[in-house]
């Protein structure tokens, strides 16, 4: 069963995050073989407090 973990920073719409559901899905089905009920996809949103780039949060940099 391919599963995929993707952290994205908070603030993505609902319409997004779903399409990075089906095209993360589409792709592991296409490069795995696996029947696509078997895809299991996870978003885990981060605050931007939580998130650091460079030494700095993202929600310092404003991002």
């Amino acid at each position: 069963m391919p599963f995929a973990q993707i952290h994205i920073l908070e603030g993505r719409t609902e319409e997004q995050k779903k399409a990075v559901i089906e095209k993360v899905s589409q792709a592991l089905v296409e490069a795995t073989g696996a029947p696509i009920d078997n895809v299991r996809v996870w978003i885990t949103e981060v605050p931007k407090e939580n998130w650091g780039i460079a030494g700095v949060s993202a929600k310092e940099l404003g991002r």
